[in-house]
């Protein structure tokens, strides 16, 4: 729903669109920029500029419009099926594929691809159809996709109750001890950049277990698996473990290993919805992250 804030500065000499976003955590800076530039942002009743400085006492509003409702279209992007019934589809997801649509990002997405290959898909009015949990842009792997109401609600349903088994494959700088154990941090969004999340007291449970593949010089193969899906928690809870995921430019460092991060859904496991029994689906490492594995195996 549209939503109006109204803001009194107190403090003068910051720019209005950074002003505006330090005070309403919703909406991010770029955000602030767009609706300052469609009119959406007054100061003192006027329509005004992301850099204009504020003033002491200044009146500010802004005026959220309600989103845009996404449609998103059928695109003939190439699935690796994993495996498919008439309630799921579990797939081996490419890095590079964005998951779902998002204002300014409504084509070329995993939803665009499933939407050509289920043309019967049946999701009641949803703009993610069959999505039920998903994997970073440059994360790949194994995935799962409810093709109907049923299933979305059962899979959704073992999710929240945290029966379904999530098992990645992640390169970490550092030789990683003990070689077995358990991180449970509590995670939110980073206070010093919304963009980024990161372990804070006030944030929610986060537990995450790994077991240690192979050392090597230098670096740690590990097989990490989730107990809770919060955002980024791998990437974070290995970082504030003092183990940075290879490749891992936010919460890391960039890397000559990996062009990407190093993170590999490589098991996923679930009681399907047509029947309730346990089944278990593997993704194998993809070439580049091959090659990355090579590469430090080589030092």
């Amino acid at each position: 729903m549209s939503q109006r804030i109204e803001l009194v500065a107190y403090e003068a000499g910051s720019r209005l669109d950074s002003y505006v976003a330090a005070r309403c955590p919703q909406l991010s800076r770029s955000h602030v920029q767009r609706l300052t530039d469609d009119g959406f942002v007054t100061v003192n009743g006027r329509a005004s500029k992301s850099g204009y400085k504020i003033r002491e006492g200044d009146r500010i509003v802004v005026d959220v419009p309600d989103p845009q409702p996404i449609a998103p279209q059928p695109e003939d992007i190439p699935l690796s099926i994993v495996y498919e019934d008439d309630d799921v589809l579990v797939i081996d997801k490419p890095t590079g594929l964005t998951v779902h649509p998002a204002p300014g990002h409504s084509e070329h997405t995993l939803v665009n691809a499933i939407l050509a290959h289920c043309p019967a898909l049946s999701i009641n009015g949803s703009i993610r159809p069959g999505i039920v949990h998903r994997l970073d842009k440059d994360t790949s792997g194994v995935m799962m996709i409810a093709k109907n109401d049923a299933a979305q609600r059962d899979l959704s349903s073992q999710i929240k109750e945290r029966t379904v088994l999530k098992q990645y494959t992640v390169l970490v700088h550092g030789r990683v001890t003990p070689d077995k154990g358990v991180i449970e941090a509590p995670m939110g969004r980073d206070p010093s950049n919304r963009k980024r999340m990161a372990v804070v007291d006030s944030g929610r449970e986060a537990r995450t277990r790994y077991s240690v593949i192979k050392y090597f010089k230098g670096y740690t193969l590990l097989e990490v698996t989730l107990d809770t899906g919060r955002t980024h928690q791998i990437r974070v809870h290995l970082s504030a473990l003092g183990f940075p995921v290879v490749g891992d430019g936010v919460y890391g460092k960039k890397s000559d290993i990996a062009a990407r991060q190093f993170v590999h859904a490589a098991r996923l496991g679930f009681n399907l919805p047509s029947n309730g029994k346990w089944a278990e689906f593997t993704a194998p490492l993809p070439h580049d992250l091959e090659e990355a594995v090579k590469r430090v195996s080589k030092l």
